[in-house]
């Protein structure tokens, strides 16, 4: 998976709680067997609607998503955090997470960052307030801070966050399961080569 450690974009708000992963990603589109090709398919029910917030033009090609408690609840569907990563989205900031959804997006590259409440209010707001808003996301320093734009007589927002040190260092490194395991393929070679040779032999 791509690494993540320091990424600048635009910032979107959906200013919605309890956002289900059958909302994020409809089970009609779970057929592919592929972990790309859901972007376009990503609030297909919310979108098809019209007037989107995510489609207005100020929001398209953002980078991060900021979004009310508890998104990703429902089912385990691992394509919803890859739905969101094909449709461009880096990080997804709420003031929490279904404990699945944050497990896979982990797991794929997504990174989910969790702030009070207060603070997730504040960012929609101010979002909402200066469409286009970009901001940086440093996992090294675990800091949120804005690049732009920055009104006179407003500070710039900046927060820093925590986050579990086992998958900061997996997304440090661009590391996911498969990725761990390789790390030890001198070992499972020496391994492999002392076993009796009735026994299989992996390929």
């Amino acid at each position: 998976m791509e690494a993540f450690t320091r990424v600048t974009g635009v910032v979107a708000p959906l200013d919605r709680g309890n956002i289900d992963t059958d909302q994020i990603i409809p089970k009609q589109f779970l057929k592919r067997i592929e972990r790309s090709g859901y972007g376009p398919f990503l609030f297909y029910d919310w979108r098809k609607k019209g007037d989107f917030i995510l489609d207005r033009p100020e929001y398209r090609g953002a980078t991060f998503l900021v979004t009310g408690p508890n998104f990703g609840c429902g089912s385990s569907r691992e394509h919803a955090a890859w739905s969101l990563l094909d449709a461009g989205f880096r990080a997804v900031i709420a003031p929490s997470f279904g404990d699945i959804f944050k497990s896979n997006s982990f797991r794929s590259g997504l990174l989910p960052i969790e702030l009070p409440e207060v603070t997730v209010r504040r960012l929609i707001d101010r979002v909402l307030q200066d469409a286009g808003m970009a901001i940086t996301v440093d996992l090294v320093s675990q800091e949120i801070s804005q690049v732009s734009p920055c009104p006179a007589g407003k500070g710039r927002v900046a927060v820093s966050f925590s986050i579990d040190p086992f998958f900061r260092d997996c997304l440090l490194n661009g590391w996911d399961e498969v990725g761990l395991t390789l790390r030890h393929e001198p070992e499972i070679g020496r391994y492999e080569s002392s076993r009796p040779p009735w026994l299989p032999v992996s390929r």
